[in-house]
């Protein structure tokens, strides 16, 4: 598999995983009782689902490597 691939592959797992636990993470935590459901699908969307994607590329880079 080329590394690019793997490293798109990594960018949207990573996102997907990163977006979903941190909506879960501010449904579980928040104290914001007005509009909870909109903060976690921006925190989501503009901060866990990106900083996933970044990890996610990183490790399928230096999974790459490995080999």
């Amino acid at each position: 598999m080329s590394w690019v691939l793997r490293v798109v592959l990594g960018l949207a797992a990573g996102y997907v995983i990163g977006a979903l636990l941190g909506y879960a993470a501010v449904q579980a935590f928040s104290a914001n009782v007005h509009d909870k459901a909109l903060e976690a699908a921006m925190t989501a969307a503009f901060a866990t689902g990106p900083l996933g994607a970044a990890l996610g590329a990183a490790f399928a880079l230096l999974a790459g490597r490995r080999r």
